[in-house]
């Protein structure tokens, strides 16, 4: 059976909860979506909001600093906020991604080069777990030891290779902090374990699906999962999307149909919806999709009109708190973005003046 772009596109956005918000703790929510990209401080809680009914930006914030929730380097080797419980599987299957990171990495792969690198792992688990240090300070640590070396490469190494959480105040809503690090295990009080990766397949088809084979590959940034999705056919079934990609899915996950209602969404910056797919066109299409991320890396909010991109969006905050709605495509009703753009401001910054603005 072949799904149409549409249907495609309405199945995700009901995985994503993006068709109509629940009602359901914020913590269920991130599990289920194996966490949210989350490079910004404050991306996480957009994404939240516009996927939860009465979702509190502080309730976010306390799962935190109460260490249900932590902000860690996992898939595609960014930044996510995910459970405590799912911090150090994702971490353990994506590790090899990380490896690849570094060994790739074109400002930092000449520096570790020669290195014995469980001494400057273990140093760097000493000093990070003595207290949360900042790349910064990390850096004069490892300058203080080795004059010689690239302090910024064996810092990054550290990055890469020993799990480690950003820890509050970085990440909590209208709080700033430094990021600073200390090790997943000190943090949480476990220690690494692998992840089923049969299971995983299972969670990404969940909240992305239905899916390729190389989605799932671009989602985690793990190769070779050709073999896990074989094993798991006999309990999926499979489309063809219309060129012909086999696409995987779970039976009783929901698919509405190309028919079902997509209402106007402010999608979060850095959202998963846009970078979990080797394929992006059942949201967006290539040409646009170098409009929302930025030469640095920056992905911008995104407007989703019947589902589909149509421009992208900024939030600056100071005496009044401002939307920009800029519109790459013709919208012919603006007002139900606005009335989006106007909620999210009476739950962001609810003592200042509000202002919605449309670029076209």
């Amino acid at each position: 059976m072949v799904l149409t772009r549409r249907a495609l596109n309405r199945a995700t956005l009901a995985r994503q909860h993006l068709l109509s918000r629940v009602d359901m703790p914020a913590l269920d929510m991130i599990g289920h979506l194996v966490g949210l990209q989350s490079q910004a401080p404050h991306a996480a809680y957009y994404g939240l909001w516009s996927r939860l009914e009465n979702f509190a930006f502080d309730d976010l914030s306390q799962l935190l600093v109460s260490r249900q929730v932590v902000r860690i380097a996992a898939m595609r080797s960014t930044i996510h906020l995910v459970t405590a419980e799912d911090a150090l599987g994702l971490r353990a299957f994506t590790q090899e991604a990380l490896e690849r990171d570094l060994r790739n990495n074109s400002i930092h792969k000449a520096g570790v080069a020669g290195v014995d690198m469980d001494e400057v792992l273990a140093i760097g688990r000493e000093l990070i777990e003595a207290e949360p240090l900042t790349a910064v300070r990390l850096r004069e640590a490892f300058a203080e030891r080795w004059p010689e070396r690239d302090h910024a490469a064996l810092a990054y190494a550290v990055r890469c290779l020993l799990p480690s959480v950003q820890v509050p105040p970085r990440g909590l809503w209208n709080t700033s902090g430094p990021i600073a690090h200390t090790t997943a295990e000190k943090w949480l009080g476990r220690t690494l374990s692998p992840i089923d990766p049969a299971a995983l397949v299972v969670r990404y088809l969940a909240a992305f699906g239905p899916a390729s084979v190389k989605d799932m590959q671009k989602w985690s940034s793990v190769t070779r999962l050709k073999a896990v999705f074989e094993s798991l056919r006999p309990e999926l079934i499979t489309f063809r999307d219309e060129n012909g990609v086999e696409l995987f899915d779970l039976p009783d996950a929901p698919r509405p149909g190309e028919d079902a209602e997509a209402p106007a969404r402010l999608v979060a910056p850095f959202d998963n919806l846009l970078l979990s797919h080797a394929d992006r066109t059942r949201v967006i299409s290539e040409t646009d999709i170098k409009r929302v991320i930025t030469n640095n890396g920056i992905v911008r909010g995104s407007l989703l009109v019947d589902g589909f991109f149509v421009g992208a969006w900024d939030i600056e905050r100071g005496k009044e708190a401002v939307i920009t709605l800029d519109l790459y495509h013709p919208v012919a009703d603006t007002s139900a973005l606005e009335a989006e753009a106007h909620r999210l401001l009476n739950d962001t910054d609810p003592g200042i003046p509000h202002d919605v603005r449309l670029r076209a």
